[in-house]
């Protein structure tokens, strides 16, 4: 029986060799946005991975929109000659039709924090924070900075930031951008009733909520017209009167008729009053309704772990794609062993094809 995770799949205008995807992970360790030597290895390492989807971590469009001091960015000249190292490095050692694409995102009100290992939460006076923005004067939590409500020119602003940082995206080599729509960074704070209480176009109705998505969308599309366009999307917030499914539908519906050409179904990430269920795959049934709902490729994701039951959510026609993030920072060679339990073969680098033999006993029996 053929994999059906080692399939091809086209999205839009690009073809993708297999349906396993590495989403983003934030490595807070970028020098004022740009990347470095870490990268570098850690990109090349993802690019042999087995996925023939690499999307890098969250890189923010100004340098305010950080998470932290230690964010990828894609905001200067810098930020693009670095990135473009570091991507060239990996497809040297990455297999013939891999891809490659950057998450574009502003933190918003969840900006100016440490990075986690250093406690996470707020940066103090004496950490160099620096002022917020978002859809609302609402800070994400007690104790935390109250962002500055964006004015309708300093919205247009910030969706020419996008556009600016999707044309850097395109020179610096990627082949697809995604817009982080998701776990409560700026996008999904205007998405959000809980986080935007504007009064205006940009507030109110979901019509008005989903116009700076939309809005973004369509910059970053006319700003990079050769480079496939996706999001990541909070299908569901997880609070009592938050965004939910249905209007994660009617916005992914939006999306793809700005020429976007998938969603990856995340959720939760704006309020700490979240009750998230856990649990493996506890994500898996947004991304089938996502995909049914608004007729688009979705990318499932979230405690998907195991290749069977990776496999499983794609036989079940319950997504298009599965997004893997941790499993790959703790097996860089996931996809080898998810090849060598499926009965698939993944193109490995000449020097490493001697371990092969040695993947395939990790290998347990079904």
């Amino acid at each position: 029986m053929t994999s059906a995770l080692f399939q091809p799949i086209t999205l839009g205008n690009l073809a993708v060799p297999n349906r396993l995807a590495v989403a983003p992970m934030c490595q807070y360790s970028a020098d004022d946005g740009s990347a470095n030597d870490w990268h570098l290895q850690h990109w090349m390492n993802l690019g042999m991975s087995g996925a023939g989807m690499v999307t890098v971590e969250m890189t923010n469009v100004e340098r305010r929109g950080r998470i932290s001091h230690g964010c990828l960015g894609l905001y200067k000249d810098e930020n693009e000659a670095a990135a473009r190292r570091a991507l060239d490095a990996a497809r040297r050692v990455s297999p013939a039709g891999t891809v490659f694409g950057t998450q574009l995102a502003h933190a918003g009100r969840k900006a100016s924090c440490r990075r986690p290992w250093e406690g996470g939460g707020p940066l103090e006076r004496n950490e160099d924070p620096w002022p917020i923005v978002s859809a609302s004067a609402v800070p994400y939590d007690e104790g935390w900075q109250t962002p500055h409500a964006l004015t309708e020119d300093e919205i247009w602003q910030l969706i020419g930031q996008f556009a600016k940082a999707a044309e850097r995206a395109e020179r610096a080599g990627f082949d697809f951008i995604e817009l982080h729509a998701a776990h409560g960074y700026l996008i999904f704070q205007f998405l959000s009733p809980l986080s935007n209480q504007r009064d205006d176009r940009w507030g109110g109705s979901l019509d008005n909520r989903m116009r700076f998505a939309v809005e973004v969308g369509r910059a970053v599309r006319k700003a990079a017209p050769g480079l496939m366009v996706g999001a990541r999307l909070s299908v569901k917030e997880w609070v009592d009167g938050g965004f939910d499914v249905d209007d994660a539908i009617a916005v992914a519906k939006a999306l793809k008729a700005e020429g976007l050409a998938y969603i990856c179904c995340s959720s939760g990430g704006n309020s700490p009053l979240q009750q998230l269920p856990g649990g493996p795959g506890y994500q898996v049934h947004l991304a089938e309704a996502v995909r049914k709902g608004a007729d688009i490729p979705v990318r499932a994701v979230g405690l998907i772990t195991e290749p069977r039951q990776a496999e499983e959510v794609l036989v079940q026609e319950r997504a298009d794609m599965v997004a893997l993030g941790r499993p790959f920072l703790a097996d860089p060679r996931w996809g080898w062993r998810a090849a060598a339990t499926l009965g698939a073969e993944v193109p490995a680098a000449p020097q490493y094809q001697r371990s092969i033999t040695t993947m395939r006993h990790w290998v347990v029996p079904a």
